[in-house]
């Protein structure tokens, strides 16, 4: 069963925070047993996958889903500790990241066939049926616009193996109103613990002076709407899911075309940021780094997606952060894969 959320857990996790020990975990992409893995070696859950540690405050910086075969997994044990974390003293921050926010308005491009079949139930074959019946007029115009010499047979079979058995119920769940869907509108895009300020992708000059509230109310009201415009803080390639410019190689900002104009150079911008935002570091994740996490720039920046899920074949991290200092860890991979 999908996990439900009280009224109260529905509200927006506090952005800014203040602790002795945080964790810090990057892209999951669907990879339950990697997440388990990294959770142990930083002493976050036991052995079985409860709680464990105590007064610690977990950020996972999004993309825990997609792309693997256990996304579902991963998000609802994300949302269970979330809760077993908060009554043992300690927090779990669960940042919106580009694919979960494409999955809430209905971009499923990278779901995996695995993922849509640990939604199915039951009743998963009836409830295709039926709105294949009610819609089947709506779906053979809308085949017919691309082909119009495909029989009704054909269209079927073709919007059937579209449409895979469970893909009804992961879309309901991953719905504003469905309880994933609430889960992730309520979570922030950014969040600041400590003096470390922690996003997914990045921020970029473009949203560098707007209050960390500011962001995160806006990314709430896109995800809400389930907002497909381009311009929209939750599509921009400036936004603070899809930014790269503070990943981008030899210390040169990246443009989101060749017609913009360039960044400025990564250390600018991190004086410029850390100082709007009341910082000293910023992580992130979204460009992946294989060797392990990196971190650079005098300990201001720290990139800590290391392509941990099984289908990049990257390393388990995880990054530390106690009394102020970031320390970069490895966990192994276990024997036991999904």
């Amino acid at each position: 069963m999908i996990a439900t959320l009280g009224l109260a857990a529905l509200m927006a996790v506090p952005a800014t925070a203040s602790v002795r020990r945080i964790i810090a975990v990057g892209d999951l992409h669907g990879d339950f047993a990697a997440w388990r893995d990294i959770a142990r070696a930083a002493g976050l859950v036991d052995t079985d996958g409860n709680w464990a540690g105590k007064d610690t405050v977990l950020v996972q910086t999004g993309d825990a889903v997609d792309r693997g075969p256990d996304s579902r997994k991963i998000v609802e044990e994300l949302m269970r500790l979330q809760h077993e974390a908060q009554f043992a003293g300690g927090q779990l921050i669960s940042l919106v990241g580009n694919h979960e926010a494409m999955n809430v308005t209905g971009d499923f491009r990278y779901v995996s066939a695995a993922d849509y079949a640990a939604y199915a139930d039951r009743e998963s074959g009836y409830r295709r049926a039926v709105i294949y019946d009610t819609n089947q007029k709506a779906i053979a115009e809308a085949y017919h616009h691309r082909d119009p010499a495909m029989s009704g047979d054909q269209i079927k079979q073709a919007w059937l193996a579209a449409t895979p058995l469970g893909s009804i119920e992961h879309q309901l769940a991953w719905s504003p109103k469905g309880a994933i869907g609430r889960w992730v509108v309520n979570n922030p895009a950014v969040a600041l613990v400590d003096g470390t300020l922690f996003v997914h992708g990045g921020i970029s000059p473009a949203y560098a002076h707007m209050p960390l509230d500011e962001i995160n109310r806006q990314v709430s009201a896109a995800l809400l709407v389930r907002s497909t415009d381009p311009k929209s803080i939750i599509n921009d390639p400036l936004g603070p899911l899809w930014y790269r410019g503070l990943a981008a190689p030899n210390g040169e900002g990246g443009a989101p075309d060749d017609t913009a104009p360039p960044e400025p150079p990564v250390a600018d911008q991190l004086t410029a940021l850390l100082l709007d935002f009341g910082a000293q570091r910023i992580v992130i994740a979204h460009t992946p780094s294989l060797s392990g996490i990196v971190i650079s720039d005098g300990g201001r920046l720290a990139r800590i997606d290391t392509g941990i899920s099984n289908v990049y074949g990257g390393r388990l991290s995880y990054l530390e952060i106690a009394n102020g200092t970031p320390t970069a860890h490895s966990a192994e991979r276990s024997s036991q894969r999904p």
